[in-house]
């Protein structure tokens, strides 16, 4: 009897087949909600703006997050940024901006006041004082191969980064 045609592996091709079509539709919204990271770059100035004047007023730091909807590492931070361990360290302490860059074609004028290097990759993290002032750019793509590193790394940062104590009670 040939081994291919036993009744267990018969089940088995599309049983596999079949999960792996499951699979793809239920990644299918999580991958759709991940191409909405980035705004339209036309929209950076305005957002840079707005998160100014809301860290001016909330007495934050901005944090502008540099890259575009295309990029795998950068999905991966905001993730970071978004979980259960960092989450509340970033909405107490920061005002997080998404900068689209295109593809390393947009808003160039903007990496370039903050000196950050996009041919180092990205993402790339600017921080800002709540004045606008800046306190810190990657130089040295940091957290270009994110996918390889821990949400412990976007803690570190945040918790690096966020205003002393005594200048939140303003």
């Amino acid at each position: 009897m040939n081994s291919d045609s036993s009744p267990a592996n018969k089940v088995k091709l599309p049983l596999a087949a079949l999960l792996a079509c499951l699979s793809l539709v239920l990644s299918a919204p999580a991958i759709a909600a991940l191409r909405d990271i980035y705004p339209d770059p036309q929209h950076a100035k305005a957002d840079l703006a707005d998160a100014l004047q809301n860290a001016a007023v909330s007495n934050r730091r901005v944090i502008i997050d540099f890259g575009g909807n295309w990029c795998s590492d950068c999905h991966v931070l905001d993730s970071y940024f978004h979980d259960a361990a960092n989450k509340s360290l970033l909405e107490a302490n920061f005002v997080l901006v998404h900068l689209n860059i295109g593809r390393m074609d947009q808003n160039l004028d903007i990496a370039a006041r903050y000196q950050i290097p996009l041919k180092k990759g990205v993402p790339a993290l600017a921080v800002l004082d709540r004045d606008g002032t800046l306190l810190y750019s990657q130089k040295t793509g940091e957290f270009e191969n994110m996918r390889t590193m821990q949400s412990a790394a976007v803690t570190e940062f945040l918790t690096r980064w966020k205003p002393a104590a005594a200048n939140q009670r303003g």
